[in-house]
């Protein structure tokens, strides 16, 4: 009895074992498990019964590994989500650190939308957080004291080359930006001082607080240079009555006020600046 007993126990629990593997849910937790065991919760997660598996970049063959890659060709040889994902480090579940440099880019569209964002609001990103956010924030601004090294010893002559040096750092900030910069008798660039955040006006971008660097510079002359987050660089009113007083006030202080320069987004029909050389309103 105690023989059939045994056998009847074994009989449902193989007939249970075969319904538990049919739905999947048998597989599923063995995954799980095997994940937990390992360490590796992002490679595999169970939805529906389904066993799912995860993009990892271990899974990647090696010569494609963002790190080896870099090590192997340079890192010219990647693209922007690769170089972020050695930045981001770890993907979700779902997403690996390269994925998530791909989403990140098509939501923004740029490197520069990405660099303008503060920490605080690319940490909200899924799957970012304080840490990763810090980290691509970090990358970025060395990219931007990089560019600003390079314009040290290139003569800011001409508003194309204003505009080529100070765009990609300007152009996608969601608040207007004035920033002054300074050059030497030969117009090489010596520093940049950003005088305000907000609207161009005459409370907030003063002629006094625009020439303060320039003064304690020693400085031979200067450029202003802003933003118009909506993309479209034509000056206002207070961006003229600005530049107008500033003309009077450089002059008085012997100082050569280059251009004011307005940085927007190229668009059809519409040059990507306005500078007020060209308008003749700065001489």
């Amino acid at each position: 009895m105690r023989s059939l007993e045994g056998l009847r126990w074994c009989f449902w629990f193989v007939k249970k074992f075969e319904r538990m593997a049919c739905n999947g849910w048998l597989m599923g937790q063995c995954v799980q498990m095997n994940s937990k065991i390992s360490g590796d919760d992002s490679s595999v997660w169970v939805e529906g019964g389904e066993v799912l598996t995860g993009s990892r970049i271990q899974d990647l063959p090696y010569g494609e590994r963002p790190r080896e890659k870099l090590a192997q060709l340079g890192p010219s040889a990647l693209d922007a989500a690769e170089l972020m994902a050695l930045f981001i480090s770890s993907g979700t579940k779902r997403r690996s650190a390269i994925d998530m440099g791909r989403d990140l880019l098509a939501k923004y569209g740029s490197m520069g939308a990405l660099g303008g964002l503060p920490v605080s609001e690319l940490a909200k990103e899924h799957g970012l957080g304080l840490a990763k956010a810090s980290k691509l924030a970090a990358a970025f601004e060395l990219g931007a004291r990089v560019a600003r090294e390079q314009v040290r010893d290139t003569p800011l002559d001409s508003p194309e080359r204003i505009h080529e040096f100070f765009a990609p750092q300007l152009r996608h900030l969601a608040q207007e930006q004035v920033v002054v910069a300074v050059v030497d008798t030969r117009l090489r660039h010596v520093g940049t001082t950003v005088v305000s955040v907000g609207t161009v006006s005459e409370s907030n971008a003063h002629p006094r607080e625009i020439l303060r660097p320039v003064i304690t510079r020693g400085a031979h002359g200067f450029v202003l240079i802003h933003n118009h987050p909506s993309g479209d660089p034509s000056p206002s009113r207070s961006d003229e009555m600005v530049t107008r007083r500033l003309v009077e006030a450089a002059s008085l202080m012997q100082v050569r006020f280059l251009d004011h320069v307005i940085i927007g987004k190229p668009a059809p029909g519409r040059s990507a600046y306005f500078s007020f050389r060209e308008a003749g309103l700065v001489t």
